[in-house]
């Protein structure tokens, strides 16, 4: 198999971190009128002192500029797309800088306290010219229960460039905490198995911190992955400069969602 395709990414994803509205005041008298309703249309834009995917960097542990755009269909349906610099490909031989992240799904409550999301992702790396293509599909079910949130997602193409990689499967487990003052605590674990390629499945970790500054949400992570080594050498090496991809370290992030 090439080994130069072999830098799976990963954040705290920023995309994913809560962003919480500064509160609104209306008059005492006359009565208000009916709040206007929230658009279904919403951006983000978001700068990261290093793009973290699922544990290892997309970025050669450097900084990363993101941004996307959701938009909530009636009945629980929604779709989106966002876009990061990236790194990884040309390092390994391609000729991609950028990954847009194209998806669609249903959101829909089983209970008051338990909610589902089911859809499908898929990672584009354009002209990323590596063989396997480094293109991506997933298809992705969840379960929310009070903060917690359990997530499943399943490759129906080969995982970003491994060999006969179709099939792989990534599981995590994370919560979202406001322990006071608007700060929130956000813990995460998870495991990514490549099929077929035993010694590049993993387990990455992260513990992030965050808090709202008039509509910026600043955050703060340390963010790792257990990876193995081959032959004394660690299975998601950048080829660039030899550094370990999925190292424990700190992210620092700003997001501004509008």
């Amino acid at each position: 198999m090439n080994k130069t395709l072999l830098a799976l990414a990963s954040t705290v994803a920023l995309t994913a971190l809560p962003q919480w509205a500064s509160a609104q005041t209306t008059p005492a008298a006359p009565p208000p009128a009916p709040a206007e309703a929230a658009s279904p249309l919403s951006f983000n834009v978001s700068l990261t002192s290093d793009y973290r995917y699922r544990g290892i960097s997309q970025t050669r542990l450097k900084p990363a500029i993101q941004g996307g755009v959701d938009y909530a269909l009636p009945a629980g349906f929604y779709v989106g797309a966002w876009a990061s610099t990236i790194k990884w490909v040309k390092d390994f031989g391609g000729d991609a800088s950028v990954e847009i992240d194209l998806y669609g799904g249903y959101k829909g409550e089983i209970t008051k306290d338990l909610t589902y999301d089911v859809g499908v992702l898929t990672y584009q790396y354009p002209s990323n010219k590596l063989n396997p293509s480094a293109n991506t599909t997933e298809i992705y079910g969840a379960l929310t229960f009070g903060p917690a949130t359990l997530k499943y997602s399943h490759s129906v193409t080969n995982l970003f460039g491994f060999v006969d990689s179709k099939n792989s499967g990534y599981v995590d487990l994370s919560a979202s905490f406001e322990v006071g003052d608007g700060i929130m605590l956000m813990p995460h674990v998870g495991y990514q198995k490549v099929a077929n390629n035993t010694d590049f499945s993993y387990t990455d970790y992260s513990f992030a911190v965050g808090k709202d500054f008039s509509g910026f949400f600043v955050s703060a992570a340390v963010v790792g992955a257990d990876t193995k080594s081959i032959n004394g050498v660690k299975a998601y090496a950048s080829p660039a400069n030899g550094k370990d991809l999925g190292k424990t370290g700190l992210v620092v992030a700003v997001k501004k969602t509008f």
